[in-house]
């Protein structure tokens, strides 16, 4: 059931829904989804300094914002992955909810502009977070402290960009603490049972998220392999623990669920947060329900305890 907070902006959605993405160019619905992200974003919350930064990665430059809380306890370095279907969204989008989490955390944050499609199909959002994460951690010193722990975080498309990640590079030793996922997509095919229950009218249509992965994919038609559909990976022996955040109204709920338990028959240490009554995206809508606002509290907790387990 919908959270009470949250019912009058379901039943607006519902009243005037977006339109099908086909009939809407890519610019016009990055310039909707921003225009939406401001008009709830509430105050923005206060941080010490913000600065733009460049990451020169191979054959590209990223654009990327660093956040520096007030009380940075200089333990952290947050690599965040915005959401937004693999084809909108930005720096400005999240701009407000990466203030939030960073001054709850007491961490940095490092907001990454990676490439979108369709200009950008699969797999260069996947290069772009696995080159992220191996610069990162080879500058560190460029960020924050040289001795701090790096968590890699991203929400819904961002989040299935770090959970490919972290999977392509368990391997190598980079010492990531910890991956965490908000209401990742993990795949174009899955149809559980909350996306039969939740797939239209909760702020994520499931028609919509399919036509982006057509964009994204742009014509990858194996969507078998796991860099498509991190489920189908046969061995996660080794990635970063996790903390996976998933809404109980939100369609891909199953799914990273699913996720969990996943990492959890390989070995990795996962813990799962519910928040009861909460749709897709419901971290950027504390104005409309400042129920989130104890969500990212939980998070926070749950960070630090990762961050100590690491050193």
């Amino acid at each position: 059931m919908v959270h009470p907070s949250l019912e009058p902006y379901v039943n607006a959605v519902r009243a005037e829904p977006a339109p099908h993405p086909s009939l809407v160019s890519a610019d016009e619905r990055r310039a909707a989804y921003r225009e939406t992200a401001l008009a709830h974003r509430g105050e923005p919350q206060a941080v010490e300094s913000i600065r733009d930064v460049a990451l020169p990665l191979d054959g590209r430059t990223l654009p990327a914002r660093l956040y520096v809380p007030f009380d940075d306890e200089s333990k952290a370095l947050v690599v965040y992955f915005h959401g937004g279907g693999f084809v909108v969204g930005d720096l400005d989008t999240h701009d407000a909810l990466c203030r939030r989490l960073s001054s709850d955390t007491r961490m940095r944050f490092l907001a990454v502009d990676y490439r979108l499609a369709p200009e950008h199909p699969f797999p260069a959002g996947i290069n772009d977070a696995v080159d992220t994460i191996r610069y990162v951690l080879m500058h560190l010193a460029e960020f924050d402290d040289p001795d701090a722990e790096v968590i890699v975080m991203g929400d819904s498309a961002g989040a299935t960009l770090m959970t490919v990640a972290c999977a392509l590079t368990r391997n190598e030793n980079l010492g990531v603490a910890a991956q965490v996922v908000i209401y990742p997509t993990l795949g174009p095919e899955l149809f559980t049972n909350s996306v039969h229950e939740f797939g239209v009218g909760y702020a994520l249509d499931i028609d919509h998220l399919r036509y982006d992965y057509g964009l994204y994919l742009d014509g990858w038609t194996d969507h078998g392999d796991p860099r498509v559909s991190p489920l189908m990976f046969d061995d996660l022996t080794g990635a970063p623990p996790a903390i996976v955040i998933v809404a109980e109204c939100d369609p891909l709920r199953d799914e990273a669920v699913a996720y969990a338990g996943l990492l959890e028959h390989f070995g990795v240490r996962v813990e799962l947060l519910e928040a009861e009554g909460m749709i897709h995206g419901f971290l950027r809508l504390p104005t409309i329900a400042p129920e989130a606002l104890e969500i990212i509290d939980d998070l926070a907790e749950h960070m630090h305890r990762y961050v100590e387990a690491a050193k």
